[in-house]
């Protein structure tokens, strides 16, 4: 490795992004972080120490070039030209939106006026939405002012997004991200962002004479130096988990590496085990152990217990030593690497595989390979939130066009590959409401630390992209979508099918997925030619997936025969409830052979070379 895998160091407490983890992030501890270790003038130094420490980074990125940004203002003014362009083909619209507008303005004013004189409740306007958090404070309801400005800016959000969502004429591409833009916008420009206008801030800035306000400077300072000047609030506490002591604990050792990964073979609990063992290729845009947190919700260790020989790919956090490494090498490096020192480890010739997220769309591409080459050594596939079918990916689609990724690829190249807070900062910004404003509020407003949270911990951990892999995966699976196209994609000299896989095949989606929406999951898994179970859980694209039973929590939907349409296929389903885990354990035990003593770490023709979780997950990017 290079000078730069220096700049990373291991362990200590320090990154797609579930819901019920943003809605625990949106309460907040109720405690304020004191500030009795300093006295004023002590504080008033520090700050302006890191005030200065800070300009002198942003000066040293403008003077190095280094002036790549996940939004680009260049993109974002060329999208609302279009926008105007095309509304002004067709203005009676946008004077119809216009006078809607209005008139309901001037209904709030008259019935905020009744409020007023009669000291009488009456109806709202407007009301939020279910699913929006920022006002469930008594006083936006029972503070006639209050009330007022948070409907007014509720109207105003929604006049807003209707008159972009409504202009004729926009291609798909524009219209998504001239909407993307908007909510941008208007979250950011939210009352609850601003002391004046947030009754909880007021309140806590009077109780504790403005040393909230002192506190959240701090804080905002820190996290701006954490994420080298980029806004990416602290969503949890990061020195309360540490990999390896309190997350990733489930036994096991590292019993083979190479340089894109190192593969973990777990210790068996049962008495006997499965004959075929189970390799889980987890996504490289986050770290392997968000399948294993704490051992009450750790999917890896629950799988050991039902009596599978478990093995898991740890993916390393790259440098720009890596930056030449190709999709192709990480399928070469990765899964099948990996296949061939399970042979090894264990002397079986089958195995069962799992891909989460982009694991699953490089699994899925391997075992496409390995048809092409007549290989047979997977007996079943199991896919966890992938998409096959990139047609409609979701909002992460807003930053994949021509010209953005002419300045990702410029940026990319330079650097070697994209750095994790690029990563964590795209992905912060598809759940800006619940990862930016809620914490931007709680930590720099309120002066309080964020809770302790296991997912947001590892939501935290950010990884960076090798510039090779990553600029050709947003080019031929975001944008010109050729996986799900007969030979669309050449790995190591082969084209590749999926239609060539004939394992059994299980799909599991989330409801609330905004990376891989299930109805595009759905899409890909019919890709597939072999037998295959489709089930959608409930909640999002972590949450979702990190349910174990005993939780009891969302349920699921499943089926054996899809169909062609995935609405009528949710419809015909019954909702049960539970996990999705046991759905899964029924189904991969018809799969897994029968039941012989357990290898166990070392047994085979593999020396063990250290504990897990291993050198590459206890990597952290510096700062991060």
């Amino acid at each position: 490795m290079t000078a730069k895998r220096h700049e990373l160091h291991a362990g200590q407490a320090g990154s797609s992004p579930a819901s019920h983890a943003q809605e625990r992030q949106l309460e907040g501890p109720k405690t304020q972080t004191a500030t009795t270790d300093a006295d004023g003038a002590e504080l008033f130094d520090e700050l302006q120490a890191r005030m200065i420490a800070l300009s002198e980074l942003y000066v040293r990125r403008a003077l190095s070039g280094d002036t790549y940004q996940v939004i680009d203002p260049r993109t974002v003014m060329s999208t609302f030209l279009q926008v105007a362009a095309c509304a002004g083909i067709n203005p009676t619209r946008f004077l119809e939106e216009q006078n809607a507008y209005c008139i309901h303005m001037l209904e709030l004013w008259q019935r905020t006026a009744m409020r007023l004189l009669t000291h009488e409740p009456v109806d709202p306007v407007i009301a939020p939405a279910p699913d929006d958090k920022r006002f469930k404070g008594e006083a936006w309801a029972a503070n006639p002012f209050y009330d007022y400005v948070k409907q007014a800016y509720l109207l105003s959000a929604r006049h807003l997004q209707s008159v972009v969502r409504n202009v004729d004429g926009l291609d798909p591409q524009t219209a998504r991200k001239a909407d993307f833009y908007v909510r941008q916008f208007l979250d950011a420009l939210a009352p609850t962002n601003f002391p004046a206008t947030n009754p909880d801030v007021l309140h806590a800035t009077a109780k504790s004479q403005g040393q909230n306000l002192v506190v959240g400077l701090r804080n905002l300072l820190e996290d701006l130096e954490r994420a080298e000047g980029q806004l990416l609030p602290k969503v949890t506490d990061l020195s309360a988990f540490e990999v390896g002591k309190t997350l990733a604990i489930t036994p096991g050792k590292i019993v083979f590496q190479d340089d894109l990964m190192q593969l973990i073979q777990y210790e068996p609990v049962t008495e006997t085990v499965y004959q075929r063992p189970l390799l889980i290729v987890p996504p490289w845009i986050n770290k392997y152990y968000i399948l294993d947190l704490k051992p009450a919700n750790s999917f890896i260790r629950w799988a050991v217990a039902q009596g599978h020989t478990v093995f898991v790919v740890s993916w390393v956090n790259p440098d720009e030593g890596l930056a030449t490494k190709t999709f192709t090498d990480y399928m070469r490096e990765g899964p099948l690497a990996a296949l061939d020192a399970i042979k090894l480890a264990t002397g079986e010739d089958e195995v069962n595989i799992v891909g989460y997220c982009i694991g699953g769309t490089l699994t899925a591409s391997t075992l496409a390979y390995m048809a092409a080459k007549g290989q047979r050594t997977v007996a079943s596939a199991t896919f966890l939130t992938t998409l096959l079918d990139f047609a409609d990916a979701g909002e992460v689609k807003v930053f994949i066009d021509e010209s953005q990724l002419r300045l990702l690829d410029a940026h990319m190249e330079r650097m070697g590959f994209l750095e994790g807070r690029h990563m964590a900062e795209a992905f912060h910004y598809l759940r800006d409401r619940e990862l930016i404003w809620a914490s931007y509020i709680n930590n720099y407003l309120l002066g309080r630390d964020p809770p302790a949270f296991d997912i947001l911990y590892w939501n935290s951990d950010w990884t960076h992209m090798p510039a090779a892999m990553h600029s050709a995966y947003l080019r031929d699976m975001y944008q010109r979508n050729l996986l799900r196209e007969p030979g669309g994609i050449v790995l190591d000299g082969v084209p590749i099918d999926l239609a060539s896989i004939r394992l059994p095949a299980y799909f599991l989606s989330t409801r609330e997925d905004h990376i891989a929406p299930w109805r595009s999951t759905f899409a890909g898994a019919k890709l597939l030619a072999g037998p295959l179970r489709f089930v959608v859980g409930g909640s999002g694209h972590v949450a979702g997936v990190i349910n174990p039973p005993a939780a009891k929590k969302y349920g699921y939907w499943a089926g054996d025969d899809p169909g062609e349409d995935p609405d009528a296929w949710l419809a015909s389903c019954t909702h049960r409830e539970g996990s999705w885990w046991n759905d899964w354990a029924e189904w991969i035990a018809m799969h897994g052979g029968p039941q012989v003593l357990p290898h166990r770490p070392g047994d085979g023709l593999l020396a063990p070379i250290e504990d897990a979780p291993g050198a590459y997950a206890r990597m952290r990017i510096a700062r991060g």
